[in-house]
């Protein structure tokens, strides 16, 4: 999820901390698999957010809680026997594709070559021989975090704007600027910065309620007639658009984002008293956006961040859209976390329940996406997929859950 637009190595750490109020992390190398219990992953530095302007003499970067991984066994995850591990088959594969070319994981995705897709024993036995189960807590010790969930929205647009169709949705901005900052710091690796050049300084990008289409003006990818929806793509990242002028549907994925920290409308919602933290789901926001229409934008602005999506075909209306580690993602099998913390592409097992309700889902998933609210050790937002009924759910799942990521050994046991 990096910009192929305008990237500049940092020369000067002036440049580098006077940005950093628009930190965005980066996915990270998975880790090698613990050599004993408990085990720390330690995170990379995340360098600490400045107001605008303000620049410290030198960086002080503290370091976010690493989790603690403390291994396992299957016969200790519930469930685990009446999962069938074939429906999660084919994304461990996607996430193979990718992850098989770092060491500590060739020998087992080269493993997997010769299971077959059908054999749900042999997918099991692979996994138990392969693979370490470990739980993942805080640092505070906690095992038990939020699981929420996501899907690719459906849209109605046009190519030009016209009648109901005057929102855009933008392509990334000419003058979005990405900083790599481990060419001055290795310490933040994985850590880029966006901002725009002003004379001959570097400064944070716009925030939402800054931008205006005025400073987007010429970048509009395509008009939609929902400016609600369209918010909500920005939190889902993907999305169809169905095109009245020319019949087709088009996929909008993320292509970056301005820079500034997400903040979650419903939380802001919540702050404000206007909803409780119960009613602060999808459906709640969206009743309450149509009971305060005049409050939408400032609704909206609450939210710093602003997404920019790019087109693409969609050739396969069964495919998913592409999540952060660069492979299609499985409705009900993969999961967005935080790369910080846990490693992106890595398969996972989540105990938690369905959307609003106490019946349990229990499953092997893949970490295969990240998201700006997905934020902690024991946190994942669960991909329900595309439709009215993966909305649906997406908009209701705010559920406890626990996790267990499986690290992979060097030979099967």
């Amino acid at each position: 999820m990096v910009s192929t637009r305008r990237s500049l190595p940092v020369s000067v750490g002036v440049v580098a901390l006077a940005l950093a109020a628009c930190t965005t992390p980066e996915p990270r190398p998975v880790p090698a698999p613990p050599a004993r219990p408990p085990v720390t992953m330690p995170p990379p530095v995340i360098a600490t957010p400045l107001p605008p302007g303000e620049v410290p003499a030198t960086p002080v970067p503290p370091t976010p809680a690493a989790p603690v991984l403390t291994p396992s066994t299957f016969a200790a995850l519930p469930g685990w026997q009446d999962d069938d591990v074939r429906q999660a088959w084919p994304a461990f594969l996607a996430s193979c594709s990718v992850l098989a070319r770092k060491d500590d994981w060739k020998n087992a995705c080269a493993a997997a070559r010769s299971v077959g897709a059908a054999d749900g024993a042999g997918i099991r036995r692979y996994f138990e021989s392969w693979f370490v189960p470990n739980q993942v807590r805080a640092a505070d010790g906690a095992d038990t975090g939020l699981v929420t969930g996501y899907y690719e929205a459906a849209l109605r647009g046009a190519r030009k704007r016209g009648g109901a169709y005057q929102t855009a949705l933008y392509g990334v901005p000419d003058d979005l600027l990405t900083v790599d900052l481990a060419s001055v710091y290795p310490d933040l690796k994985g850590k880029r910065l966006r901002g725009r050049l002003v004379g001959k300084k570097i400064v944070p990008y716009s925030t939402r309620a800054e931008m205006g289409e005025a400073a987007i003006r010429g970048k509009e990818l395509l008009y939609v007639d929902d400016p609600v929806e369209a918010f909500f793509l920005e939190v889902q990242g993907s999305g169809r658009v169905q095109l009245a002028d020319t019949g087709e549907t088009v996929r909008v994925s993320y292509a970056d984002q301005n820079g500034h920290p997400y903040k979650g409308i419903g939380r802001w919602l919540v702050e404000q008293g206007e909803l409780t933290a119960e009613q602060a789901t999808a459906q709640g926001i969206k009743a309450w956006i149509a009971e305060n229409p005049s409050r939408r934008q400032e609704l909206f602005n609450a939210n710093p961040s602003f997404v920019f999506f790019r087109e693409e075909r969609l050739p396969d209306p069964s495919v998913g859209p592409k999540g952060a580690l660069g492979v299609p993602l499985t409705p009900g099998r993969s999961i967005a976390i935080d790369p910080l913390l846990l490693p992106l592409g890595a398969p996972v097992y989540l105990a938690t329940t369905e959307a609003a309700s106490e019946v349990p889902l229990r499953r092997l998933v893949m970490g295969q996406d990240t998201g700006g609210a997905i934020r902690g050790a024991v946190r994942a937002d669960f991909f329900f997929g595309f439709g009215n009924e993966a909305m649906d759910n997406a908009g209701r799942m705010k559920q406890p859950g626990r996790l267990w990521v499986l690290v992979p050994r060097q030979s099967p046991q």
